[in-house]
């Protein structure tokens, strides 16, 4: 082993590698083939199908198509697919102008879907093709007006000889518009009957939703829609029907987000059985005709296992998997999911439910690196204020061949999540790996407020934002320095979306850290609460903060940008300029009002990004800013040819 100086460990993970690295998502069967949607970074972050043939991986759809919806701007579900005589039949959403299209391989894509000059548009999520009918059913979002809140959701069926493609009124909405967000709807196995979820402002849906049934008529519409279950205090992230119709869906009535069936608990655990539901079309579970249950359960992870409902006994698959991605497909006794692990990226896994045996059948891991360089996650729990549980994963500075002088303690970045009802996956990141394997330690924290570990611990973080979130980050980043496995003077804090917020209110409200890195972030409450952001997540507020009519003090006193003055910390900002849910107004009133304060800082904005970036070239630029901050603040002297961020005051 060699002797060098934390952050200055050359490493074979450079940015372009840790960028270059894309994810499938959305898997399903057409037919008994295994087809998915696939990141191309390199190719401006848009989104291909990818069939699995006997032959290998085919990618089809070239550019400029882009798979991918924007229903309430987080999108969902973007495809379907069928055989229909003898040949693939496949429905997708194209996200730059957001059409359904019909396609069969060999031929070209065909609008199902007009564009409207309304808003933004008309927009679909969730197709699914009904067996005896020429139409796709879906989920509709209408635009009514110029704001972003003129918007209504319906269930609706598109016709499949393309008569809507120029006309609207061709599109058969299968429901009066009675909630503000509705799923796609599930028809039962007899198709007689249809099962979704609905809620409305200002419940979020991890906060409580309906689950509505109706009856199908002769003509394919929906009759008059009853209520089985949920409510304002009870969230009902997915509903299903099993083989033998009966009626299968994930509720935390009990605290936890388990399984019942017809109203009776399948497996009551203390550990969750679905998740938030931030995506339409998301699937935790999937039934097998043979009546087990395909299940992604456990407390922070989410592993795969085959659920007996009759037993309550779950078993879970083997192999180096400790995520799954909530997609899961199911057709006969196959099941289909999207996994990684601490060791591998995410790939399209197979089960077969006759034989116990899993294979990657789509998207398979392939080191891009020695996997020596990878970072050595582990699973921590600290105790924050007044004695709570707040758990982590830390990935402490690893490297093969190098080590810190005798006595040096490392530098640490405090990572917080989006959502902010989410959580960090315990999965592969070359992003992280571009830092720990440098020597800079990353600690993902899993703050009050996050998933996977019960309601009460998701609502800590009631009225709560920007003060729970920030002081269970702070409480991970003084025990590292505390128990000497970090340097207490070299702390930074970074996060994107919701975790920007925290990364921007912990650099506001605290003096633990030397400096932060903030992405796409929320800066200023009351704007984001009067107009400032999209529908979907309008009324958030009212639960994180508290309604802005009562409270309307607590916005300002919670905003980083009401409080730029105590800034002192160096940081960088990085901001999509096409995003519509955390808007670059935000940065530029933040930026405005810590002029003249002499805070080292940079603010980087991307052409053609929105929230969450998806370009190679975007995530080269950032990663490679955030390494330069704190190799100036941190006094580290990083291996390799890295520009020097400059920093203005």
């Amino acid at each position: 082993m060699q002797t060098l100086p934390y952050g200055s460990w050359p490493s074979p993970v450079d940015a372009a590698l840790a960028a270059a690295h894309g994810r499938p998502e959305f898997a399903g069967f057409v037919g008994d083939e295994v087809w998915w949607t696939a990141s191309r970074p390199a190719e401006g972050g848009r989104r291909t199908l990818v069939r699995r043939t006997a032959d290998g991986e085919e990618a089809v759809l070239p550019e400029p198509w882009n798979v991918r919806s924007r229903v309430i701007e987080y999108g969902g579900r973007p495809w379907t697919g069928t055989v229909r005589e003898g040949a693939p039949l496949l429905v997708f959403v194209n996200f730059a102008d957001q059409r359904l299209y019909s396609w069969r391989p060999g031929g070209e894509p065909r609008p199902l879907t007009p564009l409207s000059p309304v808003g933004d548009g008309l927009r679909w999520v969730e197709p699914q093709l009904v067996a005896g009918r020429d139409e796709v059913w879906c989920v509709m979002e209408e635009f009514t007006g110029e704001g972003p809140s003129d918007v209504r959701r319906v269930p609706a069926a598109v016709p499949l000889d393309g008569s809507a493609a120029e006309d609207r009124a061709a599109v058969r909405e299968l429901l009066a518009d009675r909630h503000r967000f509705v799923t796609g709807v599930r028809l039962s196995p007899d198709g007689r009957r249809a099962a979704w979820l609905a809620w409305d402002h200002p419940r979020m849906p991890w906060d409580g939703t309906e689950l509505l049934i109706a009856d199908v008529t002769e003509d394919g519409r929906l009759g008059a829609p009853r209520t089985v279950a949920g409510g304002p205090d009870e969230s009902i992230a997915q509903v299903d029907w099993a083989a033998d119709g009966s009626l299968l869906y994930a509720s935390d009535r009990s605290g936890w987000w388990n399984l019942y069936r017809d109203g009776r608990p399948l497996c009551a655990r203390e550990e969750e059985f679905a998740g938030p539901l931030w995506r339409l079309g998301q699937r935790w579970f999937a039934p097998l005709e043979c009546g087990l249950i395909a299940v992604l359960h456990g407390r922070g992870a989410a592993a795969l296992g085959i659920l007996d409902p009759e037993t309550g006994e779950v078993v879970d698959v083997p192999g180096p998997w400790t995520e799954c991605e909530p997609t899961l497909a199911v057709h006969g006794d196959r099941v289909i999911a999207v996994a990684a692990g601490p060791d591998r990226g995410h790939e399209v896994v197979e089960l077969d439910t006759r034989t116990g045996h899993t294979r990657v059948v789509g998207a398979a891991h392939r080191d891009a690196v020695d996997p020596a360089y990878y970072p050595r996650p582990r699973a921590r729990t600290f105790t924050g204020p007044g004695g709570r549980e707040v758990h982590a994963r830390l990935y402490p500075p690893h490297h093969p061949e190098y080590m810190a002088p005798e006595g040096e303690l490392p530098p640490y970045v405090v990572w917080a999540h989006g959502g902010p009802t989410s959580r960090s996956p315990l999965v592969l990141d070359l992003e992280i790996a571009y830092f720990t394997s440098r020597g800079i330690g990353v600690a993902e924290v899993d703050y009050g407020g996050s998933t996977g570990y019960g309601r009460a611990y998701r609502n800590r973080l009631r009225e709560q934002w920007g003060v729970v979130d920030v002081e269970d980050c702070a409480a991970v980043a003084l025990a590292l320095a505390e128990e000497g496995a970090a340097d207490r003077a070299r702390l930074a804090i970074r996060g994107g979306s919701a975790g920007g917020w925290t990364a921007a209110a912990s650099l506001t409200r605290t003096d633990v850290y030397a400096c932060g890195t903030i992405l796409y972030p929320v800066l200023d409450l009351t704007g984001w609460a009067t107009g400032e952001t999209h529908d979907f997540e309008s009324r958030y507020l009212e639960t994180l903060v508290g309604p802005v009519a009562q409270v309307p003090e607590r916005y300002a006193e919670r905003s980083p940008a009401t409080h730029a003055d105590r800034l002192t910390a160096p940081f960088v900002l990085l901001q999509g300029l096409d995003d519509v849910i955390c808007r670059p107004v935000q940065c530029e009133r933040f930026l405005a009002r810590l002029a003249g304060r002499k805070v080292p800082h940079a603010y980087l904005t991307f052409e053609g990004e929105g929230h969450g970036f998806r370009r190679a070239s975007t995530t080269v630029r950032a990663l490679e800013a955030e390494l330069s901050l704190y190799a100036q603040v941190f006094g580290l002297d990083p291996a390799g040819d890295l520009a020097t961020l400059e920093l203005d005051t």
